[in-house]
């Protein structure tokens, strides 16, 4: 029997649980130590799987893969130190990779002369139902794409943003980077290379990041559609949507993480018997992510011109 995969997990904040649920989830692979400068969750991660900690990224070692969940703006440092010194070929960075086109490019550019791969974090690109949409707009059952919406309304309270890095310039970027980068990577996902992007945002809560932003976007192909997204909705999470209007058809996708079809009219086609239900508010992508990574699927993962192409607009409309 060979030996499981085993992942150096560097930053044992938040979205932490969620790899760690997901690797779980995957035979193959397994956590083989973790790291995080704060002692005691780097203390209270490793006696989950009763495995070894260290507090500096440079200090791991004996693993095949690294996988940085550090907060974002530490990225692109984090995977330029793992890349040089820890002897793993693969390297998993979380959403985004970076904050700004420059540094992606650098990290980029850096991992690859270190004969490395990078493998950015867009898990929603898995969810069943925007993978089954996507397909029907690759192969073809939609037509040309016209018009799209896309609305991310969703609520963070003021305690989120006592964290030290929550809704702070060098580390968080705002509510495109933190909240709604999936959704610009699904954008991506779905209608390929932008062309032309303009937009609004709003610092209403008083952070130095946009709390609401508001943009227009055409595409290549000459799709043409607006994304939204606020962490301002009152007292709670109120939509996540997108709607596609096309030549033939228009569907409206909605729930947590896109799950559900709450509109369907396509020619020729009844709406799907599929239940796309995910019982989970991060959704079930990362548990496909380590699959495709047990598998050695490496084609799932973002390109690197849709990688940049999303930070080049997060960051058109950001700063």
């Amino acid at each position: 029997m060979s030996k499981n995969l085993q992942i150096g997990f560097a930053g044992c904040g938040r979205i932490s649980n969620r790899h760690f649920e997901a690797v779980e989830a995957n035979d193959g692979v397994d956590i083989g130590l973790v790291c995080d400068i704060d002692e005691g969750k780097a203390k209270k991660a490793a006696s989950r799987f009763d495995v070894p900690y260290v507090t500096e990224l440079s200090s791991i070692r004996d693993v095949d893969i690294v996988t940085i969940a550090t907060p974002s703006g530490m990225h692109p440092r984090n995977v330029i130190e793992a890349a040089e010194n820890v002897d793993s070929k693969y390297i998993v960075c979380e959403k985004p990779v970076s904050l700004t086109v420059r540094e992606a490019v650098e990290m980029f550019n850096f991992v690859e002369k270190q004969n490395k791969i990078l493998l950015p974090v867009f898990q929603n690109r898995y969810n069943p139902l925007v993978a089954f949409t996507r397909e029907l707009i690759t192969g073809g059952t939609l037509g040309t794409i016209y018009q799209f919406s896309v609305n991310i309304f969703w609520n963070r309270n003021d305690d989120y943003y006592k964290n030290s890095w929550h809704g702070s310039l060098d580390l968080d970027g705002g509510v495109l980077y933190t909240q709604a980068s999936h959704y610009v990577d699904m954008l991506l996902f779905f209608f390929g290379p932008i062309m032309e992007a303009k937009g609004y945002g709003g610092k209403l809560r008083g952070f130095p990041t946009q709390d609401s932003i508001s943009a227009a976007i055409v595409f290549e192909s000459g799709a043409v559609g607006s994304l939204n997204a606020t962490v301002c909705s009152y007292g709670q999470n109120y939509r996540t949507e997108a709607t596609i209007i096309a030549e033939k058809g228009t569907i409206r996708l909605s729930g947590t993480n896109l799950n559900t079809i709450e509109y369907w009219n396509v020619e020729d086609m009844e709406k799907p018997d599929m239940d796309f239900t995910i019982d989970h508010i991060y959704g079930k992508g990362h548990d496909t992510m380590y699959k495709y990574i047990v598998d050695g699927d490496w084609d799932r993962f973002p390109s690197y011109d849709e990688v940049i192409s999303g930070i080049a607009l997060m960051e058109k409309l950001s700063f």
